[in-house]
């Protein structure tokens, strides 16, 4: 499944990128699963996600949690709590 993943503020920093598109497992179906299979492609995105209580994540420009659906083509998006303009 592919998606479009959005990074803001430190996140970005972290990664080194502000978007990309992902190539994700069958498996990862919800925010938390996409989240869990970035962070097991190792460096530099589970050093992002390291505090994962305060990173928010968004599905389709609405806040989600952890258990909200993700499919194929969704843009997907993760920034710590505060961001700044």
């Amino acid at each position: 499944m592919q998606i479009k993943v959005l990074y803001f503020a430190s996140l970005r920093d972290k990664v080194g990128r502000g978007e990309e598109t992902v190539e994700l497992p069958g498996e990862a179906t919800t925010l938390a699963g996409v989240r869990e299979a970035l962070v097991a492609r190792g460096a530099p995105w589970d050093a992002a996600f390291a505090n994962l209580r305060r990173i928010r994540g968004a599905v389709n420009q609405e806040m989600a949690d952890d258990v909200a659906a993700v499919k194929a083509g969704d843009e997907v998006a993760f920034f710590p709590p505060v961001t700044g303009g």
